[in-house]
């Protein structure tokens, strides 16, 4: 997953689908709107399906590109991850989703103060694992940057089992150990296609930030999903909408203090002068890494109400194995024997993840289903 995934990207919109999932609150307090089958709705998931890979994929080769070209600071190729929320807003007032989900009339909405601390909480994690993720982004070749990064889905799971009852059922273990592994061989190898002047040293510390990264990210999915389920108590558009844009507002926040405080403001206007495309490449590199973070914000988070949460957390995370094949076309990466088990060990540790959730959703509609015919059963008997 790219650099913000998302988060806040792929954040709430991860988070809300198994709020739905596995509990879909009740039925007698939900109303769902049906969506039309056409082929306009399906060329609209391939339209969203489109911004969440080239999104990802494209944001995380300029975030390389920066750094490959003469760029230094990290605090603003982190800023640059979630600067362009604004965008989100404006998709937020004229998005055609609003209305198509499962709403909660009965639930009272939590504080203006209880929101304004889940906000900034979880923005704060934000801020962290962005900031992590540009490091090793720096440190690392695309291609195992991106490899490590999958290891979130590991994170994610483990920390579900404390907040959200997860399950460790026999796919989500296999999970968690064919990840594991990916790992191991991507820190034990030595990579030939280390960025320039990059040490021994620096390429640990960009494995570790990137583990750390992970694992933060995956700690913040499923606080937001506690967040969701035991706090907010709704899964509207609105409500995951507000989680994006308010707490990327946090995180933009916290990351412009930090580059405002570390002083390394002062050398940006040195560093566009040295960068080695010019002036108008430095400034269009960083703005394009702004939209299409910004392009997958809205991808995931389109998916997750045209389909399911479940479809949009696989395109994102399915996504990653696109951004090594094009690290090797465009930024020279060697994919050597390591790297294609370690991608291999990825996409079968992802598969078994995703099928676990595929087992849960179904199970999940099966439940809803049941509760549908014994309610009409009652009214039927009643009548």
């Amino acid at each position: 997953m790219g650099e913000a995934e998302l988060l806040q990207h792929s954040i709430p919109v991860q988070e809300t689908e198994d709020v739905k999932s596995e509990e879909h609150m009740e039925v007698s307090n939900q109303s769902i709107v049906p969506r039309p089958q056409n082929y306009k709705r399906w060329l609209r998931i391939g339209l969203y399906t489109l911004f969440v890979v080239s999104g990802q994929s494209i944001a995380t080769m300029l975030g390389r590109l920066y750094f490959d070209k003469g760029g230094k600071s990290q605090w603003l190729a982190t800023l640059m991850q979630l600067a362009g929320f604004p965008i989100i807003i404006l998709y937020y007032f004229f998005s055609t989703l609003k209305n198509s989900t499962a709403t909660s009339t009965n639930t009272r909405p939590p504080s203006t103060m209880i929101l304004a601390s889940v906000y900034v909480c979880l923005g704060l994690l934000v801020a962290i694992y962005c900031l992590l993720f540009s490091t090793g982004l720096r440190y690392l070749p695309v291609s195992t940057y991106s490899l490590i990064s999958v290891s979130q889905l590991a994170f994610n799971a483990f920390f579900s089992y404390f907040l959200n009852s997860q399950k460790f059922t026999p796919f989500i273990v296999n999970s968690l150990i064919l990840l594991t592994i990916s790992s191991i061989l991507l820190v034990s190898h030595e990579d030939s296609s280390t960025p320039k002047g990059v040490s021994r040293r620096k390429h640990v510390i960009g494995f570790i930030c990137t583990i750390l990264a992970s694992a933060v990210n995956g700690f913040e999915l499923s606080l937001a999903q506690f967040c969701f389920r035991k706090v907010i108590k709704r899964d509207t558009f609105s409500a995951v909408m507000d989680m994006i844009v308010y707490q990327s507002m946090v995180a933009a926040s916290a990351i412009l203090v930090g580059l405002l405080v570390s002083g390394e403001w002062k050398g940006l206007k040195g560093e566009m002068e040295e960068f080695e495309l010019g002036k108008i490449s430095y400034i269009m590199v960083l703005v394009w890494i702004c939209i299409f973070w910004q392009g997958f914000a809205i991808g995931s988070t389109a998916l997750l109400f045209e389909v399911s949460s479940l479809f949009a957390n696989s395109v994102t995370v399915f996504a990653l194995p696109v951004v090594p094949i094009l690290a090797v076309i465009f930024l020279r990466d060697k994919m050597d024997c390591i790297k294609v088990v370690a991608m291999f060990l990825a996409l079968w540790g992802f598969l078994s993840y995703a099928y676990q959730h595929y087992l849960d959703s179904h199970e999940s509609e099966s439940e809803q289903k049941d509760i549908n015919v014994n309610n009409q059963a009652l009214r039927a008997s009643s009548g």
